[in-house]
């Protein structure tokens, strides 16, 4: 009986006309905006996607008018499809296409009986890893299919994982000097009020960098400071601090590599906020230096990751 594996992640637009759907998708979550009530969800939602849309699309007219999550991870389908040969290697987005139900499509059609969910989030949170794994469930629930799941929930424990990612920063800086530069793990913020309800995920967020700090010291790879701050806030409410854009402002060394922490796909969060948006925000503060680590993407190593991940 072959099984198979699903990647699931939050998706992005695939060409300017999605960008309304990913936005209309994404803040009609209830993992997003956690209201009891579906009506004023909706509501709220309807006024943020009318009020961020333009900017919006202007922004991923700057990535070549699409978000570049998709397109790297079809290439880390195909590799792992190229390692597992007895498994069926797909993935699901959340909030724009291939969707989980389309891909439940798939599994039936090749007669697959168990799947392996594994959301590319390292880190568990209620906003992206709960929400990913129950849409893929309630999609399931509604084809009737009989396929039995198997989740993994979180993976930035992974030794593989944390080194690749330390590979990364080695390849950002290349044979400039680490002691000369601040290191900046940025991770997507939250509402603080979701962590104060008890979602693991800055906890887990600052273990991670715990785990990274360890492995550069193992490697004698020294920076003048290490920092943790949190990218993407949205709205008046108030979200974890500090938020990038107060750390950067905040040093005084001029030189600043930025590491990518809470995703493993580049996207727009990754490639127009950090590489274009705090590019223009250090270089109006006179930064001699910055830089960005790439995401794992479609490496070899987060290959084997996800087969050491998936084997446990």
């Amino acid at each position: 009986m072959k099984k198979a594996l699903i990647l699931l992640n939050m998706g992005g637009p695939n060409n300017l006309d999605e960008v309304e759907v990913f936005l209309k998708n994404m803040f009609n979550d209830k993992n997003i905006i956690t209201l009891k009530s579906d009506l004023l969800r909706s509501f709220i939602a309807y006024m943020i996607v009318r009020s961020r849309k333009g900017e919006a699309r202007k922004n991923y007219e700057k990535l070549g008018g699409k978000s570049p999550i998709v397109g790297y991870t079809k290439k880390l389908v195909q590799n792992l499809q190229t390692e597992f040969k007895d498994l069926h290697v797909s993935f699901a987005m959340r909030y724009t296409p291939p969707f989980a139900s389309e891909v439940i499509e798939e599994l039936k059609q090749n007669d697959i009986k168990e799947a392996i969910l594994l959301p590319l989030y390292p880190q568990f949170s209620t906003t992206t890893t709960k929400s990913s794994l129950e849409d893929f469930r309630e999609a399931l629930k509604k084809s009737n299919a009989n396929i039995k799941i198997k989740t993994i929930k979180r993976f930035f424990k992974n030794e593989t994982y944390n080194n690749l990612l330390i590979q990364r920063i080695e390849e950002a800086l290349g044979d400039k000097n680490s002691k000369e530069y601040e290191l900046i793990f940025s991770a997507h913020s939250l509402p603080q009020k979701i962590v104060d309800k008890g979602d693991p995920y800055q906890r887990e967020i600052l273990l991670h960098v715990e785990y990274l700090k360890d492995i550069l010291e193992e490697k004698n790879i020294k920076f003048k400071n290490i920092h943790v701050a949190y990218q993407s806030k949205l709205g008046p409410v108030k979200w974890l601090e500090p938020s990038l854009e107060e750390k950067i402002k905040s040093l005084t060394c001029k030189k600043v590599l930025i590491s990518p922490l809470s995703f493993t796909i580049d996207n727009s969060e990754t490639e127009f906020e950090l590489d274009i948006e705090y590019r223009e925000v250090a270089q109006e503060l006179g930064f001699e230096d910055y830089l960005v680590a790439k995401c794992p993407n479609d490496a070899d190593d987060f290959v084997r990751a996800i087969k050491e991940i998936i084997a446990h």
